[in-house]
């Protein structure tokens, strides 16, 4: 059951990372370093870090279709971290 969740967790960090990654590669003219720092200057990096959770909503719908239900907390539990960094990048 830890294992199961764990593993939802972790696909849930890579599906977030991957979603913000192809967001700056589509929609950003610099580079990846540059648009990340662009972000933090403009405090917008939460917003990029929310459009990269939109790819966790289809592992979780995924893994609900599979009946791994663990899994899919696992990638709650990722969104819940996605939420507390958005959080954090708002306040600092």
């Amino acid at each position: 059951m830890t294992k199961e969740i764990l593993i939802g967790f972790l696909i849930g960090v890579i599906a977030n990372l991957a979603g913000s990654y192809l967001y700056i590669y589509f929609f950003s003219k610099e580079t990846l370093e540059k648009t990340i720092q662009y972000s933090i200057e403009q405090d917008v990096l939460g917003n990029i870090i929310a459009l990269g959770a939109i790819l966790n909503l289809c592992a979780f719908f995924i893994f609900l279709k599979k009946n791994k239900v663990y899994r899919a907390r696992g990638v709650v539990l990722a969104t819940v971290l996605a939420a507390l960094a958005i959080l954090v990048s708002k306040f600092l």
